[in-house]
C-alpha cells in the first residue's frame, strides 16, 4: 500500500506539472457542460416570421398579434409582393410567412370560411413540422375567440390554415441531414489531415529538415494545403453525388456555386488543421484539439442538428466562429432552394475571411517555429 501511495504521489506531481493534461482533466469537462448544456435545446422559439396582411382589418391584425405575442414567432419582414416573399425565404431572413388575403375580416364577421396561408421553409424538416403545429394552434385559438366575441356562440372556427412547405414538401428529414453530414465529414477529414501531417513530421524528426530547407513559409503552407484541398474536393463532390443517387438529394442550384462554396469551406478547415499543428507536439494532442475545435462545434453549433436561433445569446455568439455555420446555409440554399451566389454572399464572405485569418495565423506561427 505504501508503494502504491508513493506511485500515486509521483503521478500527481507529474499531472500538476503537465498543464495540458491538467487542463483536459479539469477545464474541458466544465467547458463542455456549460457550452453544450445551453446549446442543446429542442424547443423551437423565435421563428423569423414574414407577414403579408392584404386585409388590414381588426381581425387580421388580431391574428398577426397572436403570432407575435405567442413567444414562438418574431416579426422579420413585412411583405408587399410575392417577389418579397421569395427574397426573404431564399436569404433566410424568414423561416415562415403568414399570408392573410383580402376580405378575411368580412368573412369572419359573416361566419364564412376565411382561409389564411402559412408558408414554411422546409429545409429543416423537424423545425418545419413544429412551426406548422404552432401555426395551426394559434389560428384555431384566434378564430374561436373572434367568433365568441362577435356572436357569443361556440361555432366552428371560420379561419383555417392552408399550409405550404417550400423546398421540401414531403418534410423528408434526409434532405435536412444529408447537407449537414457533407459539411461534418468535410470539416473533420480536412482538419485532421493537415493537423496530423505537420505533427507527424515533428514526431519523425523531419521537421528540422523543413526548418532548414530553402523555402519560405507561405510556399510551405501552400504546398501543404493544395494536395489535401484537391483530395478533399474530390471526396466532397463524391459525397454529394452519392447523396443524390442514394438519398434523392436534389441539385437545384449551380454546380459552380457549390464548388466555390465547398472550396472556401475546405480552405477554412485546412487552415484550422494547420493552426492546430502549430500548437500540438504529438498526434494525440492534435487529435484532441481537433475534437474540441472542429468535431463538436461542427456537430452541435453549426445548425446541423440544433437550430441556432434557439440557443442563448452568448452561445449564438460562439457559433459565428464555426465555419460550418456559414457553409450549411450556402449548401442548403444552393442544393435545396436553387439560389445563386447573390443570396448567400454574406456566408461566402464569412468563409473567405475565416480561411484567410486561420491560414494567416498558421503561417505566422510556422514562421516563428522555423525562425
Amino acid at each position: 500500500m505504501r508503494k502504491a501511495l508513493a506511485v500515486g504521489k509521483k503521478e500527481f506531481r507529474q499531472i500538476v506539472r503537465d498543464r495540458r493534461t491538467l487542463m483536459i482533466l479539469l477545464f474541458i469537462p466544465v467547458f463542455f457542460l456549460l457550452l453544450y448544456g445551453y446549446a442543446l435545446n429542442f424547443d423551437i422559439k423565435h421563428v423569423a416570421l414574414a407577414v403579408e396582411d392584404r386585409d388590414d382589418s381588426v381581425e387580421s391584425r388580431a391574428l398577426v398579434s397572436a403570432f407575435l405575442n405567442s413567444g414562438y414567432f418574431d416579426l422579420a419582414a413585412t411583405l408587399r409582393s410575392p417577389q418579397d416573399l421569395r427574397r426573404v425565404m431564399d436569404a433566410n431572413v424568414a423561416r415562415a410567412a403568414l399570408i392573410i388575403p383580402e376580405n378575411t375580416g368580412r368573412s369572419v364577421r359573416r361566419g364564412q370560411a376565411a382561409p389564411v396561408q402559412i408558408i414554411i421553409n422546409g429545409d429543416n424538416a423537424n423545425t418545419a413540422a413544429t412551426v406548422l403545429g404552432y401555426s395551426v394552434t394559434i389560428v384555431r385559438s384566434v378564430s374561436i375567440s373572434l367568433i365568441v366575441e362577435q356572436r357569443g356562440l361556440n361555432l366552428s372556427p371560420p379561419v383555417s390554415v392552408e399550409p405550404r412547405i417550400w423546398f421540401n414538401p414531403e418534410l423528408r428529414s434526409t434532405l435536412f441531414l444529408v447537407p449537414g453530414l457533407i459539411a461534418f465529414i468535410g470539416m473533420i477529414t480536412a482538419t485532421i489531415s493537415t493537423a496530423l501531417s505537420v505533427v507527424r513530421e515533428k514526431e519523425r524528426g523531419t521537421w528540422e529538415q523543413v526548418r532548414m530547407a530553402p523555402i519560405n513559409t507561405v510556399s510551405y503552407v501552400v504546398g501543404k494545403t493544395l494536395p489535401y484541398l484537391g483530395l478533399s474536393l474530390i471526396s466532397s463532390m463524391a459525397i454529394v453525388v452519392a447523396a443524390m443517387w442514394l438519398f434523392d438529394l436534389p441539385m437545384r442550384g449551380s454546380w459552380g456555386s457549390l464548388l466555390l462554396a465547398t472550396t472556401l469551406f475546405l480552405l477554412a478547415a485546412l487552415g484550422t488543421g494547420l493552426l492546430v499543428s502549430t500548437i500540438a507536439d504529438s498526434q494525440l494532442i492534435a487529435f484532441q484539439v481537433v475534437l474540441i475545435l472542429a468535431f463538436l462545434p461542427t456537430f452541435l453549433l453549426s445548425g446541423f442538428i440544433f437550430p441556432i436561433q434557439n440557443m442563448p445569446t452568448p452561445i449564438q455568439a460562439v457559433t459565428y466562429l464555426v465555419p460550418a455555420r456559414y457553409f450549411l446555409v450556402a449548401l442548403r440554399g444552393i442544393v435545396l432552394k436553387g439560389v445563386g451566389l447573390a443570396a448567400v454572399w454574406r456566408d461566402m464572405t464569412a468563409l473567405s475571411i475565416y480561411a484567410v485569418v486561420v491560414l494567416g495565423l498558421a503561417s505566422a506561427r510556422l514562421a516563428r517555429e522555423r525562425g
